[in-house]
């Protein structure tokens, strides 16, 4: 097999609109995921029932399917209702999908938290929503940091399957250029680079962040 080095220079300018894609799906997605998994944390970890079901059911429903399933579901289904494109949609499947999987991370960080702390909070007079703003979020959040930072690197790598809904990322670009050029190994080199690239900014950024966390909880 021939692999043609050459052209890997030639065709990198074409895969910026992709990667800059990929990084939007990520990002937007991750935070929704954040977002969606704080308050099912929240709802976990509360006393009222009512909340149980529907957050055991979301996890269950979430970590039992294929997030590839799930995207297409939501993009033929929700396209079918509500007209929602290929973006949305896969912003909204990457981030019910790291929503349940943040959910336990969030949920597992403040239980790990001394309940202690939550009685001496309420017994100095603290709300509990104020107690666990004040008190145990900020070190439930410092324990997260590098699960949360496992989590960012596998939403980004999962973004590739948007690519099955006709989302012009860096894995579908590469199939369209290989189309025309037959060269799907430097294609998927020139891809390769970036996700290695992203992975390795994503990385350091969570060990800086995980590093002034310590920091400052030594100090």
């Amino acid at each position: 097999m021939y692999y043609d080095f050459t052209v890997l220079a030639e065709y990198f300018p074409y895969f910026l609109p992709a990667a800059w894609m990929t990084i939007e799906i990520t990002v937007l997605g991750i935070g929704l995921g954040l977002i969606l998994g704080l308050i099912t944390a929240f709802m976990r970890i509360s006393q009222r029932r009512i909340f149980l079901f529907p957050t055991l059911a979301y996890i269950y429903l979430i970590r039992g399917t294929p997030l590839l399933l799930q995207l297409l579901f939501i993009y033929f289904g929700m396209r079918g209702l509500v007209g929602l494109e290929a973006l949305p949609s896969a912003v909204l499947a990457l981030g019910l999908h790291n929503g349940a999987y943040i959910a336990e991370i969030f949920r597992g960080a403040i239980v790990s938290v001394s309940s202690g702390q939550m009685e001496a909070a309420r017994s100095i007079g603290m709300s509990y929503m104020r107690a666990m703003i004040r008190i145990i979020l900020p070190q439930a959040f410092k324990r997260a940091v590098p699960a949360l930072g496992n989590q960012f690197i596998i939403a980004l790598k999962d973004s590739s399957l948007a690519s099955a809904i006709t989302i012009n990322e860096l894995l579908l670009k590469s199939q369209q250029l290989a189309s025309s050029n037959f060269m799907m190994m430097e294609m998927l080199s020139i891809a390769a680079f970036f996700y290695l690239v992203y992975t390795g900014i994503f990385t350091w950024l969570f060990n800086r962040i995980e590093t002034r966390l310590n920091v400052s909880q030594a100090g």
